[in-house]
């Protein structure tokens, strides 16, 4: 009697039949898994090669006067306005000593005009001065505050004064001016030496040009100003054209205004706040690991207020510092659909400043506040 050979075939179909089970299985676990990490951080602009701007004291019949750094021997370095990236609005000005890009800044002075000074790492200064034809230096000074900005001077020993700017190897012009973030006189210490702004080169202002500035020498005082503060609004603005309220949130959902203020005649850099019952409250973008940073109001006690953007229907859209440009991070707000609305402010007679981020150091935590991590300060600016 033949012996039949299905039971033996069965047990090998069924074998192979586990093994490729098991092969499919380990195959699917080696696969791609599930990302865990945390989405990247603000988006960065590809960069471009450093453009150098020379830095340049324009003289009233148009020629240029050098702008050099000198060191305590009397030996020059050249100082420029570097673009790192695709915006221009905005831009360190360094002094190039050997080979190190050294920051200038305006340093703290009991006198009306505060010297301007590249500062190394030992707390070495190189005070800044402009040259003429005939090699007699100027000293370079921030003459007038206007709120956040210090307008920047050439001096001559007759008092008379001449406007700084930035030259694009193309042309392109833009004003050298300290930056306040700080209300009072000191924005910080850096290497033992009290500095009172930040020099930057950035777009001209319409108006600037024509601030009427003394140039006699006398004791500083207490920065004060008579201006009748201008409230701008903060609008997000859709792309047909609608504006959108800007508000900032509570836990509770409480709404509050935002707004730009204008508190002097200049409106090229202003603050943005939170009113919050009768409290101007900082709103900064936050340091964070999240695809877009968030922009919050940062109260007492480090309560946090969410920016938002408000529909006509009332839904919140979240308003977020999207990518980074060099010094600027461009600030949108995000619909349900992951579109990017533009945020603005708008003066009262219609004037229009783009809101954005603003970095003034290359660290990327700029301070704390209240306990929270700073990575941009929000401003109203011109472009």
């Amino acid at each position: 009697m033949k012996t039949s050979n299905q039971p033996f075939i069965g047990t090998i179909g069924h074998y192979v039949f586990i093994l490729g089970f098991l092969f499919l299985a380990t195959s699917c676990n080696d696969g791609p898994k599930k990302d865990k990490t945390s989405k990247t951080e603000t988006e960065e602009i590809a960069t471009v090669n450093d453009i150098y701007w020379n830095v340049k004291a324009i003289h009233p019949d148009g020629k240029s006067l050098a702008i050099k750094a000198f060191d305590n021997e009397g030996k020059s370095f050249d100082i420029k306005a570097i673009q790192n990236s695709d915006q221009d609005s905005f831009l360190d000005v360094k002094a190039i000593v050997d080979g190190k890009q050294l920051p200038v800044k305006m340093l703290e002075s009991e006198n009306q005009f505060v010297p301007v000074a590249a500062i190394n790492n030992e707390g070495t200064k190189y005070y800044v001065k402009a040259i003429t034809a005939e090699g007699e230096k100027l000293d370079v000074k921030g003459v007038a505050r206007f709120g956040n900005i210090v307008i920047v001077k050439a001096i001559t020993k007759k008092g008379d004064s001449y406007g700084v700017k930035a030259v694009s190897p193309t042309g392109q012009l833009n004003d050298i001016k300290g930056i306040k973030i700080a209300r009072g006189e000191r924005e910080m210490v850096l290497k033992g030496i009290g500095i009172h702004a930040h020099v930057k080169a950035m777009h001209p202002a319409a108006n600037e040009d024509d601030f009427r500035i003394s140039t006699k020498k006398k004791k500083k005082t207490e920065y004060k100003s008579d201006f009748e503060r201008i409230i701008w609004n903060i609008k997000a603005v859709t792309a047909d054209g609608q504006n959108l309220d800007v508000k900032a949130f509570d836990a509770e959902g409480n709404t509050f205004d935002v707004k730009a203020t204008q508190d002097s005649k200049q409106h090229s850099f202003m603050n943005i706040k939170a009113i919050v019952e009768g409290a101007e409250l900082p709103v900064k973008i936050m340091e964070s690991s999240d695809e877009y940073a968030p922009v919050n109001a940062i109260g007492r006690n480090g309560v946090i207020y969410e920016i938002k953007a408000i529909t006509n229907d009332d839904v919140k859209l979240d308003v977020k510092g999207i990518s980074r440009s060099g010094n600027i991070i461009n600030v949108k707000a995000i619909n349900v659909h992951g579109e990017f609305y533009g945020v603005k402010a708008f003066a009262p007679d219609g004037k229009l400043n783009q809101v954005k981020g603003i970095k003034i150091f290359d660290r990327k935590v700029e301070m704390n506040v209240q306990g929270h991590p700073v990575y941009a300060h929000l401003k109203a600016i011109s472009q």
